[in-house]
């Protein structure tokens, strides 16, 4: 899609900005990986990370401002009233690709939510609408938003999420029409109407476990230094906040689509796939479609090989390991995304922001942002913005050993604390070699 010659696909630029050649860079990495592991095995012999003591007491000035009412209801106003702006401009505005509506779906809600998780914490928990929606239904009735009609079956844990995530990313990534305001109406309405019925029959826990973009932020937040034991906010490390991510069903398929369709988002770009495509007598929708199932459903097929492939003791049942180890993967995520994103992010991000002031496309300056211009500083410093990629994605990598080594010999019998790992950590290579080629690729 494009608007005033600036193209919005999500190209992340190719060899040519990259100062160094693919080969060396898969090397070094690989290499970073298994030096990794290495210190690891040596040096880290014994769990680090306990949910129930991690962490020290945020400051008490800040616990008492984000644990206040005032706080919330801040939050939950910002995000009600750019819901409403943006429900505005989509139904109301034109349908043109300058209708900030897309520039808001596409830019700073999916990709934007990242950074904001990373930094803040669970974001969109904060200023979630459908949360909103339910609370004040909840305060009309006289009920309480954490209870609804039924408990939440826990056989479902993450699924819906998951499925969600993937009814996203096939809009952005593979309709033909997803520049088009009538499908992105009719999604979002779908969504919204989704997240009401469930809020109601299951209560606020439907949001932590239902809700794609809620568990989404969520997950991505366990990356950042903000955390709760219990009530009670705290600062840890990344990697002590990503070892309390609950281990729930769907979990895997929630970090499959996510890493899967970043990846497949690089992969649809590609000379050879276009080359293909171009040649093939199949339907390009079809491809698309097939191509996008296969990565997400790839990343997580390789993933739960590497973690099954290991050593069990009697306490443990092999089929529960990929979910258990799932958790490594958002470091991955985060790193991908930062890689696949950053200049789309900053570039679109800024011409969304401009955009906003002219909802019906009349030439208004509602905010006073029509007249800034984009700024392509980084795109305008391709070494810079390279190292940034390659970095992003190796430190995901690095990290996300990490955190598989700390869960493994936490679970693991101690005869398989480390050679189990071997057959996670060639998965973990395969994610890096195959991220970095497509980084290159596209």
């Amino acid at each position: 899609m494009a608007t005033d010659g600036i193209t919005l696909a999500h190209g992340i630029g190719g060899a040519k900005d990259l100062p160094i050649s693919p080969e060396l860079a898969i090397a070094g990495a690989t290499a970073a990986l298994v030096i990794s592991f290495t210190v690891l095995a040596v040096a880290w012999r014994n769990p680090r990370y306990d949910a129930a003591t991690s962490g020290r007491p945020a400051p008490a000035w800040l616990a008492r401002v984000v644990d206040s009412v005032g706080w919330r209801a801040l939050w939950r106003t910002v995000g009600m009233l750019i819901a409403l702006f943006t429900a505005m401009a989509a139904i109301f505005g034109k349908d043109l690709v300058i209708n900030p509506a897309l520039g808001i779906f596409y830019v700073w809600w999916w990709v934007g939510l990242v950074p904001l998780s990373m930094l803040l914490g669970p974001v969109w928990k904060a200023i979630s609408p459908g949360r909103t929606i339910n609370l004040l239904f909840a305060k009309v009735a006289g009920g309480d938003p954490e209870r609804g009609l039924l408990t939440y079956p826990e056989r479902l844990g993450h699924w819906p999420a998951a499925l969600g995530l993937f009814a996203f990313v096939w809009m952005e990534l593979v309709y033909p029409y997803s520049t088009e305001l009538g499908p992105v109406r009719l999604w979002c309405a779908g969504y919204v109407a989704a997240m009401l019925v469930g809020g109601a029959v299951f209560g606020n826990v439907f949001y932590e476990r239902a809700d794609p973009f809620e568990v989404y932020s969520t997950l991505v937040s366990r990356i950042s230094v903000w955390g709760r034991r219990g009530d009670l906010l705290v600062v840890r490390s990344p990697l002590a906040n990503l070892d309390t991510t609950p281990v729930l069903p769907g979990l895997l398929a929630v970090v499959s689509v996510l890493f899967g369709s970043t990846a497949f988002d690089s992969f649809k770009d590609s000379t050879r796939w276009v080359q293909f495509v171009q040649g093939s007598s199949v339907s390009s929708y079809l491809l698309n479609n097939l191509a996008l199932l296969t990565f997400c459903v790839g990343v997580g097929l390789v993933f739960a090989v590497g973690c099954v492939l290991t050593g069990l003791g009697d306490d443990l049942r092999r089929r529960e390991l990929p979910n258990l180890f799932a958790h490594s993967v958002v470091p991955i995520i985060g790193g991908y995304i930062i890689a696949h994103y950053l200049s789309y992010l900053v570039e679109v991000g800024q011409l969304t922001l401009i955009q906003a002031s002219d909802p019906f496309s009349n030439g208004s300056n509602w905010f006073g942002t029509g007249d800034l211009t984009v700024s392509y500083w980084l795109s305008l410093h391709p070494t810079l913005l390279a190292d940034i990629k390659v970095l992003a994605v190796v430190l995901g990598h690095v990290l996300g050993v990490v955190a598989a080594h700390d869960r493994a010999i936490r679970v693991l019998p101690k005869r398989h604390q480390l050679t189990g790992q071997l057959p996670l950590l060639f998965a973990m290579i395969a994610f890096t070699v195959g991220g970095l080629y497509l980084l290159f690729a596209a």
